[in-house]
């Protein structure tokens, strides 16, 4: 039976994008039945796209009933979690756990200290919004730092840095999370859901962009000539940097570094920890 044309599955994806090309295999690997969507319906999905406009429950009703529910795509401001639960239970019923991927930039209000799962975070950003308005329906929020894996290579970002050592200079402390972990923390949650609560995930460490940049230096066979020598620009503004700033060595003083994140409260709630416990 394909997956579109399941009607009740473990856990249902709503937005099957990068995430999934690392949930999917994990979910058939436990034998946890499920079901994806797209704006489309390519690739063996189910199409659908979520209107946060309409009232209108029969797009709903393509859907599968589903023990948890994913949600991929950002929600955001006032309503939007509401109108996506409600029409989805009004059609299949309230039995179901949501789970709403977010991102760790609303940990913002504490700039040169340690944020946790229960630290202060910016109330006012949109995303942050809906996903209180989650939580308040005792979802789940798996707030997520900077995604690793497959196509996504951090080596690669560089360019977005900046284009001058100032740029460079204004860079701390950065976090990452492979897809591979963010597929086993949604899987956890599947299995021990923890209704009402907002998770950091993180692969435990704090990494010094300066120290990055070295580390990225050095050329792969993938390179092209243009990247080569973008590292090589950016790792020469960093030695300059440690010239100009007096850094004896790498990586920084975590003081230094701005706002970091405690991504241990998850991990050690569901007694697993990160596979990938560096960035390569």
């Amino acid at each position: 039976m394909l997956r579109g044309q399941m009607k009740e599955v473990d856990l249902l994806i709503l937005g099957a994008g990068w995430t999934s090309t690392f949930l999917i295999p994990q979910l058939d690997d436990a034998n946890i039945t499920h079901a994806e969507t797209t704006t489309t319906g390519r690739d063996d999905t189910l199409p659908f796209k979520f209107d946060p406009n309409s009232g209108d429950a029969e797009p709903y009703k393509r859907l599968p009933a589903a023990h948890t529910v994913l949600v991929t795509f950002p929600l955001v401001g006032h309503s939007q979690s509401k109108t996506i639960v409600g029409l989805y239970r009004a059609v299949h019923g309230a039995k179901n756990n949501w789970v709403q991927l977010g991102s760790t930039g609303i940990f913002n209000q504490l700039p040169n200290d340690w944020s946790a799962d229960d630290s202060p975070y910016d109330r006012a950003d949109k995303r942050a919004i809906a996903e209180d308005e989650l939580l308040q329906l005792h979802g789940c929020v798996l707030n997520l730092s900077g995604l690793y894996g497959g196509e996504r290579v951090p080596a690669k970002w560089l360019p977005r840095l900046g284009q001058s050592k100032d740029d460079v200079r204004k860079r701390g402390a950065v976090h990452f999370v492979h897809g591979e972990d963010v597929a086993r923390a949604i899987i956890a949650t599947h299995r021990t859901f923890t209704p009402g609560k907002r998770w950091i995930i993180a692969d435990l460490r704090v990494y010094d962009w300066y120290d990055l940049i070295m580390s990225f230096s050095a050329m792969t066979e993938s390179d092209t000539a243009e990247m080569f020598e973008t590292r090589q620009q950016f790792a020469k503004w960093v030695g300059e940097l440690m010239e100009e700033e007096g850094i004896r060595a790498l990586p920084r003083e975590l003081a230094t570094l701005g706002r970091k994140l405690d991504s241990r409260g998850f991990w050690q709630h569901h007694g697993l920890w990160p596979r990938h416990r560096r960035v390569a």
